[in-house]
């Protein structure tokens, strides 16, 4: 996620052949996109807070039988790019996948700037594994005074300096009310002199069959100049080290000539014979939309192919009352499954005159084929 001033206007195109070729990416072939399953989007659905800024949806039917949604959430009185330092982690319930949902707690609170996760918490992304819950998510800490009001954190400075600290960091609990034992040390941290020496960010687990575990993450080179790039790991298990499944990132786009072409938020699942994929083309240049999603498959979670059709979603969003609108954003993407099938998809929206220029966000969700 980045500011404004981090973002450029493209021209809408097809996928360039040599963008491909580029990249080792092949597009399959299929006979319908994952953009098709996409119905109405409730209005009055997901979940909003009228004081905060609310991001980053994930969703578990609990053990009460109640749906249970991980959120991201800091203040309006500070700006909406004061995630990167006054984020936490919450969570609300809905008896229904559609909701409104209900803020319940705080599930993630600061604790303090000596751990890696002390002062933000932020990506959150739940998994129920057996009879654990796992609790992916972004954590930082930072040297300066934690904010508390509209200064521009951005302008000085202090944000990037947050930013760069980073991590993915890993929470367990035997009950989706807690308590979560958050673990000292992040489940994956940057290498140095490596493609992702700068961060760790935007978790995307895979909990498989056997307890083993696949994880996409969000890292750069340096800083969060573009191109921000993806990343995989892999475990025994949630609690044993994570270990990189390839030396280079798992989706590299740009180029000399274009490094503003890259993708985010990938959310990643298991479909029994393959990964797939649905994530957020940062400029439009592989779906043809500015903040429009793609879709992807791979056989071992490092080689992926795009989809043809690749579009899986946009930010136009058709809701069920017959209104069409334009999102200012449509991002982190997380689908629910139910008996094995994806049937809804949550997606942080917000309005405004556009991207990261919005007066309010919330975490929606669209019914599924």
């Amino acid at each position: 996620m980045k500011r404004s001033t981090f973002i450029q206007q493209v021209t809408t195109g097809i996928i360039l052949p040599s963008l491909l070729g580029a990249n080792k990416l092949l597009a399959g072939t299929t006979d319908t996109s994952f953009a098709d399953k996409l119905l109405t989007a409730p209005v009055g659905g997901g979940f909003k807070m009228d004081d905060y800024w609310v991001w980053d949806p994930s969703v578990v039917k609990g053990e009460d039988g109640q749906y249970h949604m991980f959120a991201s959430r800091w203040s309006k009185d500070l700006g909406f790019g004061n995630w990167v330092t006054n984020s936490q982690i919450v969570r609300a319930t809905s008896p229904t996948p559609e909701g409104p949902y209900t803020f319940a707690e705080v599930v993630l609170a600061p604790r303090g700037k000596d751990y890696f996760d002390g002062l933000v918490t932020h990506n959150p992304r739940i998994v129920k594994y057996k009879n654990k819950y796992l609790l992916y998510y972004m954590g930082t800490s930072y040297d300066f005074k934690v904010p508390d009001n509209r200064e521009d954190v951005w302008a000085d400075g202090r944000a990037q300096r947050a930013w760069m600290h980073k991590r993915v960091g890993l929470a367990v609990a035997d009950s989706v009310f807690g308590p979560w034992k958050r673990m000292d040390h992040p489940a994956i941290s940057p290498r140095p002199g490596k493609w992702d020496a700068s961060i760790t960010s935007n978790p995307s687990p895979v909990i498989k069959p056997d307890g083993s575990v696949y994880l996409m993450y969000k890292s750069s080179s340096k800083d969060q100049s573009p191109p921000l790039l993806l990343g995989a790991a892999g475990a025994k298990r949630y609690d044993a080290a994570y270990e990189r499944l390839s030396d280079k990132p798992v989706f590299s786009f740009h180029s000399k000539e274009n490094m503003d072409n890259d993708v985010e938020d990938p959310f990643v699942w298991w479909s029994g014979k393959q990964y797939e994929l649905i994530m957020k083309d940062r400029f439009g240049h592989i779906c043809g939309e500015e903040g429009g999603g793609i879709h992807a498959t791979s056989k071992n979670g490092v080689d992926w192919k795009l989809s043809s059709p690749v579009k899986a979603y946009s930010r136009i969003v058709k809701w069920n009352d017959g209104t069409t609108t334009h999102q200012a954003n449509f991002e982190r993407p997380f689908l629910l499954f139910e008996n094995g099938k994806p049937t809804h998809l949550f997606a942080a929206t917000g309005s405004g005159p556009r991207p990261y220029e919005v007066d309010k966000t919330w975490n929606m969700v669209i019914n599924l084929k």
